[in-house]
């Protein structure tokens, strides 16, 4: 059994192992210094309708996502502007609490005029820089919206999908 996980028989060597590292998790109780930029930037873009901006934000995946969805609901815009119209109500609440950073993966509880209570996202760092994602933890959909509305249902769900 044991020359079949790899180990020797001799007694008199030692099994050296390496201890296996554990992912540092930084959790930080309050304004999540190093998500908040990101969510500024995606409520600046809101703000100014600005495309590219808005693009800028989001990963890489989370825009093949979005754009597998366009194409399949037959949505006539490219523009994730036009696509995710419903997820933005304007405002000047735009916050991230209780970030938890493990490696390229964090995750950060976001205050916006949708959801004043909040609601907690991943972000993603691609490139050195962080990225939001449209994943929900916990959630069985975790495609579609960019954030999710303000009674937790996915905006732009398909129609069996309560709102």
């Amino acid at each position: 059994m044991i020359s079949a996980c790899g180990g020797t028989t001799n007694s008199n060597n030692t099994a050296s192992s390496t201890p296996e590292k554990t992912p540092v998790v930084e959790t930080v109780k309050n304004n999540g210094p190093t998500l908040t930029p990101v969510l500024k930037a995606y409520c600046e873009a809101w703000k100014k309708n600005d495309e590219a901006a808005l693009r800028k934000v989001y990963s890489a995946d989370t825009i093949a996502d979005f754009e597998k969805t366009m194409k399949l609901d037959n949505f006539k815009s490219k523009k994730l502007t036009e696509f995710l119209r419903d997820d933005w109500v304007p405002g000047d609440l735009c916050e991230v609490i209780n970030e938890e950073i493990t490696g390229d993966r964090a995750l950060g509880k976001i205050k916006t005029p949708a959801m004043p209570g909040g609601a907690t996202i991943e972000f993603v760092k691609e490139s050195g820089e962080w990225k939001m994602t449209n994943k929900i933890p916990g959630s069985v959909t975790q495609s579609t919206p960019s954030v999710p509305t303000a009674n937790g249902a996915p905006a732009n769900a398909p129609s069996n999908v309560k709102k």
